[in-house]
């Protein structure tokens, strides 16, 4: 394990469920890198969040945000923006059916431009002030609008291994993106080094492993069109990477933030303590 591997990729998703933004340098925050998933579209009905499990084409929604304007953009419809409400109108929203809490709704045109755009009657909400969520596992952190941790790591050479299962299998070879990584590293000869972390210097950003990265079914879902592309990369993953105690396969690395500071691609990941 004495090989240091470095950050190749960093990307935060502005909305969860839309496209993600890539960036060389991210700021981090106790829930994850700043403003990754700060708001999320939900039933207008009852709160509950909606995904790329329920609605693949939301992966061929662009979310771009600076100085607080969210610019939404997506096929066949006419470019959105909107200045962020911090605080405001709130409804309780819900993930998983096992987390509740309040949102800052951020009104009826954004509301308007995403049920349209989706085809489905939902509101944008965004993360309140007063937000204070705690996560799970080894190091249980904090989290915002993530599924449930604040970080997800993967490496190149997990997906490398990956996809030379799946053209074995006779498939097409997938891309990193997804799986929706926070943090991309490249550099560690083993695949699946990041399942054997326990805490890891990045830049100026202490991390700690939570968990495995149990996979629903959006990494087969192409992130560009934003249309079910089949099978893989679950039917493969599913031969040799099924988790031991919950249902699904694993694929990368749900981590914790222990101390805020600041990410770079091409930083050294130093890993302090291994599992």
């Amino acid at each position: 394990m004495g090989v240091v591997a470095t950050v190749s990729a960093l990307t935060y998703y502005p909305v969860k469920g839309f496209s993600g933004v890539p960036v060389t340098t991210a700021e981090t925050t106790e829930t994850g890198l700043l403003d990754d998933r700060l708001l999320m579209v939900v039933e207008a009905s009852d709160g509950s969040f909606v995904s790329q499990r329920k609605l693949p084409a939301m992966a061929a929604v662009q979310a771009a945000l600076s100085n607080n304007r969210l610019t939404l953009t997506a096929p066949n419809t006419d470019e959105f923006e909107l200045d962020l409400t911090h605080t405001g109108p709130e409804r309780e929203v819900s993930l998983f059916n096992r987390w509740f809490g309040p949102a800052v709704d951020q009104g009826d045109p954004a509301a308007k431009w995403c049920s349209t755009t989706l085809n489905r009657d939902v509101r944008l909400v965004r993360v309140p002030p007063n937000h204070d969520r705690e996560g799970w596992g080894t190091h249980p952190g904090k989290v915002g609008f993530g599924d449930a941790h604040a970080i997800l790591m993967t490496s190149d050479s997990s997906l490398a291994d990956l996809n030379t299962r799946i053209e074995t299998a006779g498939a097409t070879p997938i891309p990193m993106d997804r799986f929706r990584a926070n943090i991309e590293v490249t550099g560690w000869p083993d695949p699946y080094t990041e399942d054997r972390v326990h805490t890891l210097t990045i830049g100026t950003t202490t991390l700690g492993f939570s968990t495995q990265a149990v996979r629903c079914a959006v990494p087969t879902v192409d992130q560009r069109t934003g249309a079910k592309t089949g099978p893989e990369p679950t039917r493969t993953l599913a031969t040799y990477r099924r988790h031991p105690t919950r249902p699904g396969v694993t694929f990368g690395a749900k981590l914790a933030i222990l101390t805020p500071g600041t990410l770079r691609v091409g930083d050294d990941v130093h890993v302090s303590e291994w599992q």
